[in-house]
């Protein structure tokens, strides 16, 4: 019937899609959910944003190293209606999830631009034909229901060949179970509007030419566009904001020298920070970013300020609200940044001669002070009379 009608068992011609259905936004207290149909092929899958903490470990006799998206695919027996026991996931569940990871990895935002960890969970709900294109689709509708900014949208599909013995062809487009068993190849293809992110193929002939490939990849164009287009009009592009239950990462440089001051002997300053602000996690990498998780915009903006202040450097002219921490016969020491203090001598204590510190700050006390001088060995040097918002005790009387 194919190789002389061009029709299939199930009625179709060799080029025609079964229904397609793409939804996103399914439960809202997920970080992004994205729901993707084809046939009798039915996918979920679901977006999990963490903080770059999060991201998988890899130690293996092949690869070293870390991912920060992962795409975890489950094939159930209910999905081909079958009834036995749930396991984990086996060689055909990795191979399909690791593709359908592929087919979205070069379409993922930089990491200075979106630091998140990803992690999608694809479950197939029902499985009649390439069920690793489905979860392509599925996570890509996903993620950009999480607001990732992915830089294109990204479907699949299968494709698969009829022959005989006389050499005749033709190639199938969106291969089900029945036509990949009996068939001689099924050929998956993963792209966007402007090309290809992921193939992968098997045969069950002697070999295919290159006239069966580029016509498969011809077909295959066509049939990932059509597909595009019904996921454009479920969501057409990520969105804007990220879930309201979705963690917030808020990012800043420093020098790398000075991660240690905001890490700190034992991890104690950077636990404190997390500790005191109520921030989800603090991760620093070795060229200086500093990434701060929280789902509370005010804690965030706390712990950025105390890593901004632990690790900048004060410049004259500045002006900053300190603590007097040392009463020194020559003058006062203020700790103005976390860690950092400075010299107020008498000479620059008020806008008169003072006598004694004492009689004009007490330790503890809270007052504005501006940087006047840094020397070359790294002393700063502070004025309290130049410095605007001071409140002064009334001025002694001259005997």
């Amino acid at each position: 019937m194919i190789l002389q009608e061009q029709k299939r068992v199930d009625g179709r011609d060799i080029m025609q899609i079964r229904p397609l259905i793409s939804e996103v936004g399914l439960f809202k207290r997920l970080h992004g959910s994205g729901h993707f149909m084809r046939g009798e092929t039915q996918v979920l899958s679901t977006v999990t944003l963490g903080s770059p903490g999060d991201k998988q470990t890899l130690d293996s006799m092949e690869y070293q190293g870390t991912k920060n998206y992962f795409h975890h695919y489950n094939f159930p027996p209910y999905s081909v209606g079958e009834c036995k026991p749930m396991r984990g996931p086996g060689r055909r569940e990795i191979g399909h999830g690791a593709l359908a990871e592929k087919a979205i990895l070069p379409m993922l935002p930089e990491k200075e631009a979106f630091p998140y960890t990803i992690r999608v969970v694809s479950e197939v709900l029902s499985s009649n034909g390439s069920s690793s294109m489905g979860s392509t689709c599925g996570s890509s509708l996903a993620l950009m229901d999480a607001g990732v900014p992915i830089k294109a949208a990204v479907a699949g599909i299968a494709m698969g060949l009829a022959t005989d013995d006389k050499g005749n062809w033709r190639v199938i487009t969106d291969l089900q179970d029945l036509e990949d068993g009996a068939g001689g190849m099924d050929f998956k293809i993963a792209g966007t509007r402007a090309g290809i992110t992921a193939i992968q193929m098997d045969t069950k002939t002697k070999g295919i030419g290159p006239d069966v490939v580029a016509q498969t990849l011809k077909q295959a164009l066509a049939a990932r566009l059509e597909i595009l287009d019904v996921m454009d009009g479920a969501i057409a592009a990520p969105r804007n904001e990220l879930s309201p239950f979705a963690p917030r990462i808020i990012t800043l440089r420093i020098d790398p020298e000075s991660i240690g001051a905001v890490i700190g002997p034992g991890g104690k300053m950077i636990n404190e920070i997390i500790a005191t602000t109520g921030v989800g996690s603090i991760d620093i990498e070795d060229d200086g970013l500093v990434m701060i998780t929280s789902v509370n915009a005010e804690a965030a903006q706390q712990a950025y300020d105390w890593v901004r202040n632990l690790t900048r450097k004060a410049a004259v002219g500045e002006q900053f609200k300190g603590k007097v921490t040392r009463l020194m016969g020559f003058g006062a020491f203020v700790e103005f940044l976390p860690k950092q203090e400075g010299l107020v001598h008498v000479s620059e204590m008020a806008p008169w001669r003072v006598a004694e510190p004492g009689d004009i700050v007490k330790v503890g006390q809270e007052v504005f002070v501006k940087v006047t001088e840094i020397d070359n060995l790294g002393r700063i040097n502070l004025s309290m009379k130049q410095a605007m918002g001071n409140v002064f005790p009334e001025r002694p009387k001259t005997p």
